[in-house]
C-alpha cells in the first residue's frame, strides 16, 4: 500500500482504489471539504503525474473521459477546487514519486484502457443537496430540481417565483465558473424549451459572481449529471443502425488493421516515455507486452 499524508489531504492506494481525503488546512477548497472522501477505482484512471516546485509540488490525477460526473458537468474548469490534485511539501517529494510509481505500475499490470468510459465510474455527490450562491439557491432531491431566488435576482427572472424542474424534463446541465469580468452560472437545459437568454435572465439558470460558494454549485450539477444519460450513450444513439442491419454480424478486422493498431500503440508508448510519464522500466514492460501480440 502507498500513502502520502499532507496538510492538503491524504492519498492512499491499495492496488485497486485510490482514496482521496481532503485535509483540514484553511487553504483546502470548500468544494473538496464538502465532497469528503473520494474512492477512485483504478479503472477510472488515465494517468497520474507529479510536478516538483522549489517549495512545494503537486500530485495530479487524470481521469478517463466520462468517468466522473463532476468533471463532466464542470467541463474540467474546477481550477484550485479540483479534488484530483494534492499539494506536496518539498520534504515529501520521494513519497509522492513512490505513489506515482505504484499507481502507474498498477495501470500497466491491469492494462487499464485510456479510452473514454461508456458509463460513470464514480457515484457523484449524495442527495438531497442544496446550495446558495449568486442570485439563487439550487436544491436537488434526486428527482426534482428547485431554484429559488434572492433579493439580488433580476426582476424579470424572479417574477414567476421559485422554479421546479423534474429530472425527466432536463436534457443537460452545465456549471461554468466566473472568469475575469464574465460571470459564471449553473444552467439546466430543459427539453423542448431551448433559450438563448443569458443566465441573468434565464429562469433555468443561477448566475454566479465569483464568490467562495460558487464551486459548490458544481456539486448540484454533478448530482444531476450522474442521473442523466451518459454522453457516450447519447452520442451513440444517432449512429445506431436499423435492426435489419445490426442483426448481421460485422466481419472481423483484417490482420493488417490489428498490426497497424499495435504499431500506433508502440508510438504512443514511445511518446509517453520521452515525455517522462513512463519510466525506462515501465516503457520496457509495456513495449514487450505489445510486441508479444504482434
Amino acid at each position: 500500500m502507498a500513502e502520502i499524508i499532507q496538510r492538503d489531504g491524504t492519498w492512499t492506494f491499495d492496488g485497486e482504489t485510490l482514496r482521496l481525503v481532503p485535509g483540514r488546512d484553511k487553504n483546502v477548497s470548500l468544494l473538496r471539504k464538502s465532497l469528503g472522501e473520494l474512492a477512485v477505482p483504478l479503472v477510472a484512471l488515465a494517468g497520474i503525474a507529479f510536478e516538483q516546485g522549489k517549495k512545494s509540488g503537486r500530485l495530479r490525477l487524470r481521469l478517463r473521459d466520462g468517468a466522473d460526473p463532476l468533471l463532466q458537468a464542470a467541463g474540467g474548469k474546477l481550477g484550485d477546487a479540483d479534488p484530483y490534485q494534492l499539494t506536496v511539501d518539498s520534504d515529501r517529494y520521494g513519497v509522492a514519486e513512490y505513489v506515482v510509481d505504484e499507481v502507474r505500475n498498477a495501470l500497466l499490470i491491469e492494462q487499464v484502457p485510456a479510452a473514454p468510459c461508456d458509463g460513470y465510474l464514480l457515484p457523484g455527490p449524495s442527495v438531497p443537496l442544496s446550495v446558495s450562491a449568486g442570485d439563487g439557491t439550487a436544491s436537488f432531491d434526486g428527482e426534482h430540481i428547485r431554484l429559488e431566488w434572492n433579493w439580488k435576482t433580476e426582476e424579470a427572472k424572479s417574477a414567476a417565483g421559485a422554479r421546479s424542474l423534474a429530472l425527466a424534463d432536463v436534457a443537460a446541465v452545465e456549471w461554468q465558473p466566473a472568469v475575469g469580468l464574465e460571470n459564471g452560472y449553473l444552467r439546466f437545459t430543459v427539453r423542448h424549451a431551448p433559450t438563448k437568454a443569458p443566465p441573468k435572465y434565464d429562469p433555468n439558470s443561477v448566475e454566479l459572481w465569483g464568490f467562495k460558494k460558487d464551486p459548490l454549485m458544481a456539486l448540484v450539477a454533478a448530482a444531476v449529471q450522474v442521473r442523466l444519460p451518459h454522453p457516450a450513450a447519447a452520442s451513440a444513439e444517432p449512429s445506431q443502425a436499423p435492426p435489419a442491419l445490426t442483426a448481421k454480424a460485422e466481419p472481423a478486422a483484417p490482420a493488417e488493421d490489428n498490426h497497424d493498431a499495435l504499431l500506433r500503440r508502440l508510438r504512443e508508448l514511445g511518446e509517453l516515455h520521452q515525455s517522462g510519464i513512463l519510466t525506462d522500466e515501465e516503457f520496457s514492460l509495456a513495449k514487450q507486452a505489445v510486441l508479444k501480440r504482434m
